[in-house]
C-alpha cells in the first residue's frame, strides 16, 4: 500500500485516563456516496471527548473501539463521494463531525462526513478559529432559537460565559436583540463584556439568583444550562412564570418543569451544514467572532483534554493536525 493510504490519528483502545490517548498509524477513510473526505488542518477540544474517554457516555452513545476522539474539524475538501453538490475538492470548509457510531472523530489528518453537515468555511477567518466554532455554535444556535426561542427584548442568563458555548451565546444572543447576562469568574469578566454582555456575575462570590432577581424582580425569560448539577437546579429560581430553561448538560424533568411553571428543552446538538452557513456569514459580516484560543499540537491532545476536563479555560482549545 502506498504511504499515503494511511493517516496520523490519535486513537484509544479502551477507557480509561488521558494516558489511554496515542498516536498511530491507520487507514485513511474514503468517503462514501453523499459524503466529502476533509483532509483536516485544525480541531478543537470539547468536553464531550474527555467524557466518551472516560466511559462516562458509553450508555448513551454506540461506539466501537479503536476510538479516534473529536467531533469540530476545519480543513479542505480532498475528495468527494457520489451525489454532493455544491461543494468541490480544494474549498475551505468545517463541520460538526457527530457520526451515528462514536469512532473515526477528527483527531485525525482526514475525516468523513455527510455533505449535508458541511459548510464552507468563512474566509475571515484561519483554519484553528474555525475548528473552534461547529460544535459550540451549532449547540448554542439550537439551544437559544431553536429550543429556546429567544427573541428581541428578552433577557438570557448564559452560565459560564467565557467558555466555548458561552463566547458563541453570548455573541448570538446580543445579535438576536436579547439582554445578555452571564456568569464568569471575575477575571474574565472584561472578556465577556467585550463580546456583548450586559452584565456579568463572579460565581465564585456572589449567588447568580439574588443578583439576577436584583436587576429583574419579575424573572427572566431564558437560562441557557452549559453547566449541570446544583446551577442547573438554582437557576428555575431566576425564571419568570412561563420561561424557558435549555440545558445542554443534565437533562432536566417535567416535575422541575411543573414545580417552578417554566417550559424546559434539552438540547444534544446536531450536524447541520445549513446552520454552520450561517454562522459563516455572521462571521464573515464579523457580527460573531471567534472564541480566545488556546492552540495545541495534536501530539499534545491528552494535555489539551485534561486541560478541558478541568474547566478553567477561556473560550476553546484548538489542535493543529497539520496535512
Amino acid at each position: 500500500m502506498a504511504h499515503d493510504a494511511y493517516m496520523k490519528a490519535v486513537v484509544f483502545h479502551e477507557f480509561g485516563g488521558s494516558n489511554k490517548l496515542q498516536m498511530a498509524q491507520l487507514p485513511r477513510p474514503e468517503p462514501a456516496s453523499g459524503e466529502v473526505l476533509i483532509r483536516v488542518s485544525h480541531t478543537s477540544v470539547n468536553p464531550v471527548d474527555w467524557k466518551i474517554r472516560e466511559g462516562l457516555l458509553r450508555t448513551l452513545l454506540p461506539h466501537r473501539f479503536p476510538i479516534i476522539p473529536g467531533w469540530d474539524a476545519a480543513g479542505t475538501v480532498e475528495a468527494l463521494g457520489g451525489e454532493v453538490r455544491g461543494l468541490t475538492v480544494g474549498d475551505r470548509v468545517y463541520s460538526y463531525c457527530r457520526k451515528p457510531v462514536v469512532q473515526c472523530g477528527t483527531y485525525a489528518q482526514f475525516v468523513t462526513m455527510s455533505a449535508s453537515a458541511v459548510a464552507k468555511m468563512p474566509s475571515s477567518i484561519d483554519f484553528a478559529q474555525a475548528a473552534g466554532i461547529p460544535l459550540v455554535g451549532l449547540t448554542s444556535w439550537q439551544a437559544l432559537f431553536d429550543a429556546g426561542g429567544l427573541q428581541a427584548g428578552q433577557t438570557v442568563l448564559i452560565h459560564a460565559g467565557a467558555g466555548g458555548l458561552g463566547s458563541i451565546a453570548i455573541q448570538l444572543a446580543k445579535h438576536a436583540g436579547a439582554r445578555v447576562i452571564v456568569t464568569a469568574s471575575a477575571a474574565n469578566h472584561e472578556y465577556v463584556r467585550g463580546l456583548g454582555a450586559d452584565l456579568a456575575i463572579d460565581y465564585n462570590r456572589d449567588s447568580f439568583v439574588d443578583v439576577v432577581r436584583a436587576h429583574h424582580p419579575d424573572g427572566i425569560d431564558l437560562v441557557y444550562a452549559t453547566v449541570g448539577g446544583s446551577v442547573l437546579e438554582e437557576s428555575y429560581k431566576t425564571l419568570k412564570k412561563g420561561g424557558t430553561l435549555v440545558s445542554v448538560t443534565g437533562r432536566p424533568t417535567d416535575a422541575d418543569a411543573a414545580r417552578w411553571g417554566v417550559r424546559v428543552a434539552y438540547v444534544f446538538v446536531s450536524p447541520n451544514g445549513e446552520q454552520l452557513a450561517r454562522l459563516a456569514e455572521l462571521l464573515e459580516a464579523r457580527v460573531l467572532r471567534p472564541p480566545a484560543m488556546t492552540l495545541l499540537p495534536i501530539e499534545d491532545a491528552g494535555r489539551a483534554q485534561d486541560m478541558s476536563r478541568a474547566g478553567k479555560t477561556r473560550g476553546k482549545i484548538v489542535l493543529a493536525v497539520g496535512g
